[in-house]
């Protein structure tokens, strides 16, 4: 990819972290932590960052790498496993006026030869590179020259939760990335992830030697995300509902365990009226995916049905919800996926739908994996924290920081909390599904899943019941009262407190040792009501459809529809998303404001000083016809 001409336009401006902050990307003051961070890394000091995903982590490592290259410290190299995603994190850089290139293998030998000549020079500011290109004896050596010409100014490392064996993203290739303490041990590094619970930290910790390093722990809350979680039901049109129900011609988007069902879900939501769905998962061509993604990226509206292989580091803002077909496999999975959401702090959505055998599914693949058992012992924890969350009765969000130990308190805004679900005494039902168990086992057969156990309970008389006696049971029909979905909601939710699980190829169901006492009568277990229940108190959901522009009206609103247009022809000139150029909320400040001058524009924000010089006679011309050019 070839270097910007706006190489080195801002080098001669202040080395401060504000002023950067300020000039550069032109917001008026730092977020949270970003300070702290900022200052702490510029001084050259390491640091573990978690900060949730919209948090501004971005910035935590470019205003250090622009303040540490201006002060003659060199380059900062960015260690990113998103190959695909470089050339729009380079793009944005470039746009705001800061020397960043990729090195992938994307590039011409041209290409790359006329970056590495721009890195070794010291001209660059930021390189991003995958962590295979980062461990290679080749770009060792590269680093290694630079060092000795006290060139070599940072190292971050992105996604740093990849590197945990503990965590969902796991990638080996991570693992070696302790080489660059080990050669270069004087060489800040700044090691940042949005999801890590206790184990993860101590393990990315560890793996990347950050023992000495500073742990900024931002909030995990994200208030702008709405958590519903339902029963699963005819999952498709569940789905459809959903996004019928608020979010027509949103972007947004939709994760399946399978290819197949990836594929098959897109070609569905296109049939429907006013939805454009794209599939993405591995198996597809590797032109495909990127074609997929490009449009998601860069179009409105579109929606991506996809795998866990789509999503990290989807830096688009406008994601105005993320639905999930399938259980995750982890709460860490969860909060990592819904949390691509929302990132422009507006309203957005998170609506999971499982069933009981999302929850079998989910065990069975941990207990079949070739994992030692140390490994899937944790995964189990993991997988029963969202499991809690699933069938919590209280607020999601309370479960969800508590998981990540944090402290909070009902939230307002989840499907718990607007709407408090109908609970019962489920205690004798529970009784009645385990002694069912129990009873398969007494008499010397044991091999049953959930759809038989629910006729034998409700007294249904199969060719399956007769062939094998199960008629004569005492639990036969001593459920006719519920219905099958009733019982479903039973089970599942016995197997979620973990007093029930389904092993092997046919889910063959088993009591644990905890389910004694609940068959004695020695516990007492609220349970949610099924989805066919009688709701008591249930208010119909209210939805808006949220966006930056909100507010505006009239003449504004025309200006905003004026300035998305011009956006939109800039980002195809330029190649990128169109939020790169500006996002919509700074558009929207501008058809508000209606700036008559580039002093008065240069005071939006997220107008920094490139930006400023390179759009701004424009942009008062899309606002004002009239403009002459002169301001």
């Amino acid at each position: 990819m070839p270097i910007s001409p706006a190489a080195n336009a801002l080098d001669a401006l202040s080395t401060e972290p504000l002023t950067i902050l300020q000039e550069v990307f032109g917001y008026a003051a730092f977020r949270g932590h970003q300070q702290a961070i900022v200052d702490h890394v510029t001084g050259g000091s390491d640091a573990l960052v978690l900060m949730p995903t919209g948090g501004g982590k971005s910035l935590c490592y470019q205003i250090p790498a622009i303040a540490r290259h201006r002060a003659g410290k060199g380059v900062t190299v960015v260690v990113s496993p998103l190959i695909a995603l470089m050339h729009d994190q380079v793009g944005a850089l470039e746009e705001v006026g800061v020397q960043a290139a990729f090195l992938n293998s994307s590039l011409s030998l041209e290409d790359t030869q006329r970056i590495e000549r721009e890195m070794m020079a010291g001209r660059m500011v930021l390189l991003y590179a995958a962590p295979e290109r980062v461990t290679n004896v080749r770009f060792q050596a590269q680093l290694a020259s630079l060092h000795e010409r006290g060139l070599l100014s940072l190292f971050a490392i992105d996604e740093a939760h990849c590197v945990s064996q503990w965590g969902h993203d796991f990638r080996e290739n991570y693992l070696q990335l302790n080489i660059l303490h080990e050669r270069f041990p004087d060489v800040p590094r700044l090691a940042l992830t949005a999801t890590a619970d206790d184990q993860t930290r101590a393990d990315m910790i560890e793996r990347l030697q950050l023992q000495d390093a500073r742990v900024f722990i931002s909030s995990f809350d994200r208030p702008n995300i709405r958590y519903a979680l339902v029963e699963k039901d005819e999952p498709r049109k569940q789905l459809l509902r959903f996004i019928r129900d608020g979010h027509d011609g949103d972007a947004g988007i939709v994760y399946c365990q399978s290819r197949k069902k990836v594929e098959e879900t897109a070609e569905w939501l296109n049939q429907q009226d006013g939805i454009t769905a794209l599939p993405y998962h591995a198996g597809l061509d590797a032109g495909v995916r990127q074609k997929n993604q490009d449009r998601f990226l860069r179009e409105d509206g579109v929606v991506m049905v996809a795998t866990i292989a789509f999503g990290m580091g989807i830096d688009k803002p406008d994601v105005r919800f993320v639905a999930h077909l399938d259980l995750p496999k982890n709460i860490e999975a969860y909060y990592q996926e819904t949390g691509r959401a929302g990132r422009d702090g507006t309203p957005a959505d998170a609506w999971l739908t499982y069933g009981l055998a999302d929850v079998v599914n989910q065990r069975r693949m941990i207990d079949e994996s070739p994992a030692h058992d140390d490994f899937k012992r944790v995964q189990r924890g993991k997988l029963d924290a969202l499991l809690a969350m699933a069938e919590s009765h209280g607020c999601r969000r309370v479960s969800l920081l508590a998981y990540f130990g944090e402290d909070s308190q009902p939230c307002g805004n989840c499907d718990n909390c607007l709407h408090p679900p109908a609970t019962w005494d489920g205690t004798e039902a529970s009784r009645k599904i385990l002694s069912g168990i129990y009873r398969f086992w007494q008499h010397g057969q044991h091999r049953f899943g959930a759809g038989h156990l629910i006729d034998v309970l409700r007294g249904k008389l199969t060719d399956k019941v007769e062939q094998y006696g199960h008629q004569t049971l005492s639990t036969f029909g001593v459920g006719a009262d519920m219905s099958e979905n009733q019982w479903r909601a039973v089970l599942r939710q016995m197997v979620a407190l973990g007093h029930v699980v389904a092993e092997g190829e046919y889910n063959t169901l088993t009591l644990t040792d905890s389910a004694r006492a609940v068959l004695r009568g020695e516990v007492q277990l609220t349970l949610r009501e099924a989805a066919d229940a009688p709701k008591r108190g249930r208010a119909a959901r209210t939805t808006s459809k949220p966006s930056a522009s909100a507010d505006l009206n009239g003449d504004a609103l025309a200006r905003f529809a004026d300035l998305k247009a011009w956006r939109a022809g800039v980002a195809r000139e330029h190649n990128l998303p169109a939020y790169i150029v500006f996002n919509d909320a700074t558009l929207a400040d501008m058809a508000r404001i209606a700036p008559q001058t580039l002093g008065e524009m240069g005071g939006i924000s997220g107008v920094g000083a490139k930006k400023l010089q390179a759009y701004g006679d424009q942009i008062l011309a899309v606002l004002n016809p009239l403009f002459s050019g002169d301001a």
